[in-house]
């Protein structure tokens, strides 16, 4: 299926690793024009190098840190001056604090909150006027399963990653009249790199190999198995494209059954 990338310029924030990594991947496979950012320096450009070794061609890069005020700005208006404008934007940023509630501070609560929504919040509101002039705008943000059915001891980014479903609902409302989709990918347990180091983490702590630890965590999965990053990057990539040009504001769960409620 052609998925209609030809031509098409795209913003991927986060993409120096995992599923922001891999959907900037596919995204260039599929014959889009790609930049990719990350605060990572070293990381993005390696991710620019590999990209253009195994695609043929070398996403433009950009380093940025957008739990940054004006950071999410700048990004924009060089990804606009680098791919002569904007169709798409990708939001791959974000992460969890593993604590239980009482141990938690007020700075935890607002650096997560900065990390997971303020950051996505200033992204969108920065492309807004670029996407405005694009063919099929489209946004798609990455949340979490854990939104759905929230994690033992993840009480902040459960909450956080709700507020994404709650972003994403709101922003394809008030802009699907300016023909601009909003739509959101919640992963479940996926093997990138930071559940890759917690599970080399706690296989330290019971004397056990990582994969053991990666086992156990299966067994919740209704799949079996943890997704890899390019199973949810097709999701990604499906969303933003203009053959999804009847879906908005929906949060599609990419998390092999493991999240079961209803809604």
């Amino acid at each position: 299926m052609d998925l209609g990338y030809q031509g098409r310029r795209v913003l991927v924030i986060g993409a120096s690793t995992g599923i922001g990594f891999a959907t900037a991947s596919l995204l260039v496979a599929e014959g889009a024009e790609v930049m990719i950012a990350s605060r990572d320096a070293a990381g993005i450009a390696a991710a620019a190098a590999r990209i253009g070794a195994e695609g043929g061609r070398t996403p433009a890069t950009a380093v940025a840190d957008i739990t940054q005020e004006g950071a999410a700005d700048r990004l924009l208006a060089d990804a606009a001056a680098r791919l002569g404008g904007l169709d798409a934007l990708v939001d791959a940023v974000g992460g969890s604090i593993r604590s239980p509630f009482e141990a938690l501070t007020d700075a935890d609560w607002l650096g997560n909150y900065q990390f997971n929504v303020l950051s996505a919040v200033r992204a969108v509101r920065a492309a807004l006027p670029l996407l405005r002039q694009g063919q099929a705008p489209a946004i798609v943000l990455l949340g979490a399963a854990a939104s759905r059915m929230p994690y033992p001891n993840q009480i902040v980014s459960n909450v956080h990653k709700a507020g994404l479903l709650g972003l994403t609902k709101t922003l394809a409302g008030e802009y699907a009249a300016e023909g601009i989709r909003v739509n959101c990918v919640a992963p479940g347990r996926t093997l990138t790199r930071l559940w890759q180091d917690r599970a080399e983490k706690l296989a330290a702590e019971r004397g056990v190999a990582a994969a053991e630890v990666i086992a156990e965590f299966s067994h919740e999965i209704p799949i079996g198995r943890f997704a890899t990053a390019e199973e949810v990057a097709v999701m990604v990539v499906w969303l933003l494209s203009p053959r999804a040009a009847y879906v908005t504001g929906q949060t599609v769960n990419v998390d092999g059954g493991i999240a079961r409620g209803l809604l």
